[in-house]
């Protein structure tokens, strides 16, 4: 009988507890899927974000809110009073910037995003050429949900190595580590009718300062790490003889080497190899004659090396190293030395060579 009563007073003593804790119904959640951020003249931000519409009596797509504050804990605070539905970051997927805005740094504004638990480290990162927000405020007729379309576009061209995927995580890793700065992809809006990736933003820490143009963009990729697939045109014209080679199925591969001497570091070699198939080429050359194909595969590795002798030298010129040379002579001088060092000084002196070896291993079934 007292075991009865027992359970009986365990049960009476759960029952309150039955209704509480934070209970939200899914409908009436507003989960932002992309947010964007833009520096205004008076230095407060202009903060818009992008939500998927779930519910099924409207025929809108997403809502889309904006304010201007001076934080963007602020800017959701007042967003939230626009909206019947209760504001979430759980679902972000992009967070745009807008390019005056990353001039002037991000790190402050990243760091509200590391601190929120309920973001993932997985957000990606871009830089947008001109205004973050009004890309993201326009309709585009065929992606009916902008946050998703630039979700898409950013997964689909990384995979193709035009731009490098960056994500929170990413970002930070690139701007506390000692010996290489951040990098962001960017895009770009074309009237009202499309979206399209502008190549690469180069970042000092926090600020940025220089770009990759989209056409060189897979010659960065060559020279930051090894990858499978991507596609690169070639133009190889000269004067009045045309010539150009659509190089695809890439497989690259890199190794940096960090020469010392008497007084230090005396160069780095990156050696990169690439391999991949023709199956464009425009021009007099026969690719199934060995000699003519080789002759081919030397001037295409000219090209690439003169493309990524420029990019070094516009890092050395801004004083950045967003291919992590640092790291590398890091390691290899030692930490005590290297903290003795000015290295962005150091890195305008440094001579660094690029070596490229190109291999086609195929050109198509025509002989």
């Amino acid at each position: 009988m007292l075991k009865k009563y027992a359970c009986l007073l365990l049960l009476l003593c759960l029952l309150p507890l039955a209704g509480c804790g934070d209970q939200r119904i899914l409908e009436d959640l507003g989960f932002i899927q992309t947010t964007s951020y833009d520096m205004l003249p008076d230095g407060n931000l202009a903060i818009s974000v992008s939500i998927p519409q779930a519910d099924p009596e409207t025929s809108a797509k997403r809502e889309v809110l904006t304010a201007t504050a001076k934080s963007s804990k602020e800017a959701k605070m007042i967003m939230s009073r626009q909206t019947g539905m209760l504001l979430v970051s759980g679902q972000l997927r992009n967070v745009l910037f807008g390019r005056s805005m990353a001039e002037h740094g991000l790190h402050g504004h990243l760091d509200t995003l590391y601190r929120d638990p309920a973001i993932s480290s997985q957000v990606k990162i871009s830089v947008v050429e001109g205004n973050a927000g009004e890309l993201l405020i326009d309709d585009y007729k065929q992606h009916p949900r902008t946050g998703r379309y630039i979700d898409m576009l950013l997964e689909k061209e990384a995979l193709g190595q035009t731009i490098p995927k960056v994500t929170l995580f990413n970002f930070a890793r690139g701007y506390f580590d000692q010996g290489v700065d951040p990098v962001a992809p960017m895009i770009k809006k074309h009237d009202k009718n499309y979206i399209t990736t502008n190549g690469i933003a180069l970042f000092k820490d926090d600020r940025y300062v220089a770009k990759i143009e989209p056409q060189d963009a897979l010659i960065f990729s060559f020279l930051k790490g090894k990858f499978r697939e991507g596609q690169l045109n070639i133009d190889l014209s000269d004067g009045d003889k045309n010539e150009v080679v659509m190089f695809s199925s890439l497989i690259s591969s890199r190794k940096v080497k960090v020469v010392r001497g008497d007084r230090g570091i005396d160069k780095v070699i990156f050696n990169v190899k690439v391999s991949g198939s023709v199956l464009e080429y425009i021009g007099d050359a026969r690719l199934s004659n060995d000699r003519e194909r080789h002759e081919l595969e030397q001037r295409i590795s000219q090209y690439i090396s003169k493309k990524a002798d420029a990019m070094v030298s516009l890092m050395k010129q801004h004083q950045i190293d967003n291919l992590g040379i640092g790291r590398y002579v890091r390691n290899r001088i030692g930490y005590e030395q290297w903290k003795r060092m000015d290295w962005r000084q150091e890195l305008q002196k440094l001579q660094v060579e690029c070596l490229i070896d190109v291999h086609i291993k195929e050109y198509g079934k025509f002989r």
